[in-house]
C-alpha cells in the first residue's frame, strides 16, 4: 500500500496526460488490489471524455492554503469555457490534477495539505471527548463527542459541527474552539468525520445529487449519527443544530434543507445553498461565481411551516467560494417570507469589520443572520490558530452561531 510498481506508476501518468483518466485510474486500482495487469479496453478514452461524472463524483479538489495562511483555498483553474453554463458538458483536465486526489490517498505524491497535527487539550475534570461510530446500509462514519463536564444526566441541546476538506473532527475542534463554548455553556457537540475512501481530499460530497436528498448517502449518516447521539444521551429535541465550514457548511445547508424536522437551527460558514450544484462541473462554477438558480426547500413546497433559522458567515475577499453563495443561502431560507431587517455594522476588536444582517418573523424572534466579514477569504472568522483554515482577527463565529442558536428556544 505504501509503494506502487514504477511501471505502474509510470503507466498511469502517461493515460492521465492523455486524458484517459478512468484507464488510469483502473491501473492503480488493479495494483492495489494485487491483479494482474490486463489490456486496457480501447474505449476507456472516449468514455472518459464523454463520462467524467464517475472520477467526479469523487473528488473535489480544493488546494488549501498553508496552514495559519492568510491566502484562501482555491479549486483547480480551467478554462473560462468550463463554466459558461450548469448544463455545458465539461471534459476532466488532462493534467494530472485530476487524479491527484487519488494519489494522495494512497501516498505517492505530496498530500494537497500537510496532516494538520497537534497535541489534544487537555479535558476539564470530568469532560469527555470520545470517538464513536455510526453504521447505516449508505456505510459507517466515525465521529468524535464532546459531553462538557456539567451534563449529569439532564437533557441538553446538541451541535453537530461538519468540517471543511482536508480537516478532522479534533482539527475543525481546535480551530472553532466549540468544545470551550460547550463547556461554557453546557451543551453536546459532535464532529462528523469524512472519510478518504469516500472523498480523498476529505470533503462532504454536497455537490453529489445523490447526497442531497432524505436518508440516502450522506445526509443519512449525518442523521443517523444525530439521533444515535438523542438515544445514547439525554437531548432536547427542540434544541438541535448542525452547523459547518465550506462544504461542511454547504453539507450543513442540505440537513437543514432535508430534515427539517431534526434541526431546529443552521450555520454555515463559507458555504453554498442546497442544490447549488448536482455534480462536480457544476459545483465549481457555483463556487466560482454562484448557483445557476437554487430550488425552493421542499418544506416550503409543503406549505409554510415556518422558517428554519439560519446564521450565515462569509468573506468578502473569499476566492474559493464566491460570497454571493451567501445571499443564495439567505435567499433559499426566507424563501419568500415578509421579514423585518435591521443592518448593523462594526469591527472585531482583531480589526475585521463586518456587515451583520438580522430578518425577524412577525413576532420579532431574529430567523435569519448574516454576516459579511469585509477583507476576510476563506477561513473560519475568529477561529484559533490551534486549528487549520482559521481567521483569528475575525468576529468569534462561534459564539455568535451559540448565541443565535440558543436564542431561538
Amino acid at each position: 500500500m505504501n509503494a506502487l510498481p514504477k511501471t505502474d506508476m509510470l503507466e498511469a501518468t502517461r493515460l492521465t496526460r492523455e486524458g484517459r483518466l478512468e484507464a488510469a485510474m483502473a491501473v492503480l486500482q488493479r495494483t492495489l488490489s494485487g491483479a494482474s495487469p490486463s489490456p486496457v479496453p480501447s474505449n476507456f478514452a472516449s468514455d472518459a471524455r464523454r463520462s467524467p461524472s464517475v472520477l467526479a463524483r469523487a473528488i473535489l479538489d480544493m488546494t488549501p492554503a498553508p496552514a495559519r495562511s492568510e491566502r484562501a483555498w482555491t479549486p483547480p483553474k480551467f478554462g473560462k469555457t468550463h463554466f459558461a453554463s450548469r448544463r455545458e458538458s465539461v471534459s476532466p483536465p488532462r493534467i494530472p490534477e485530476a487524479l491527484r486526489g487519488f494519489l494522495n490517498y494512497i501516498g505517492h505524491h505530496e498530500r494537497v495539505a500537510p496532516a494538520f497535527s497537534r497535541a489534544p487539550a487537555p479535558l476539564p475534570p470530568d469532560a469527555r471527548f470520545e470517538e464513536r461510530i455510526y453504521a447505516n446500509k449508505a456505510g459507517s462514519r466515525a465521529y468524535k463527542l464532546y459531553i462538557p463536564s456539567g451534563y449529569s444526566g439532564q437533557a441538553l441541546p446538541l451541535v453537530l459541527m461538519l468540517h471543511g476538506c482536508t480537516q478532522s473532527p479534533d482539527d475543525f475542534a481546535a480551530g472553532t474552539r466549540m468544545n470551550d463554548l460547550a463547556e461554557e455553556h453546557t451543551f453536546l457537540v459532535a464532529y462528523p468525520e469524512q472519510i478518504q475512501s469516500a472523498n480523498p481530499s476529505k470533503c462532504w460530497n454536497w455537490f453529489n445529487a445523490d447526497n442531497q436528498q432524505r436518508d440516502q448517502g450522506e445526509p443519512s449518516l449525518i442523521a443517523g449519527i444525530t439521533r444515535q447521539i438523542m438515544h445514547d444521551l439525554s437531548v432536547d429535541p427542540r434544541q438541535v443544530y448542525i452547523a459547518g465550514l465550506s462544504a461542511g457548511g454547504a453539507a450543513a445547508a442540505i440537513m437543514g434543507t432535508t430534515y427539517p424536522d431534526l434541526y431546529t437551527g443552521v450555520g454555515i460558514h463559507s458555504g453554498l445553498a442546497c442544490g447549488a450544484a448536482s455534480d462536480m462541473p457544476s459545483a465549481f462554477a457555483a463556487m466560482r461565481q454562484g448557483a445557476s438558480s437554487v430550488a425552493e426547500p421542499a418544506r416550503w413546497r409543503d406549505g409554510p411551516k415556518g422558517i428554519l433559522p439560519t446564521i450565515v458567515f462569509h468573506g468578502d475577499h473569499d476566492m474559493t467560494v464566491n460570497p454571493v453563495n451567501a445571499d443564495q443561502i439567505i435567499a433559499q431560507s426566507k424563501a419568500g417570507a415578509n421579514l423585518r431587517t435591521t443592518i448593523s455594522r462594526g469591527e472585531a476588536p482583531g480589526g475585521t469589520r463586518y456587515t451583520r444582517l438580522v430578518r425577524a418573523d412577525e413576532s420579532g424572534r431574529p430567523v435569519l443572520e448574516q454576516w459579511t466579514l469585509h477583507g476576510a477569504s476563506h477561513a473560519w472568522s475568529g477561529g484559533s490558530s490551534a486549528g487549520s483554515y482559521t481567521d483569528p482577527r475575525g468576529p468569534d463565529a462561534s459564539r455568535e452561531m451559540i448565541r443565535f442558536f440558543l436564542q431561538q428556544q
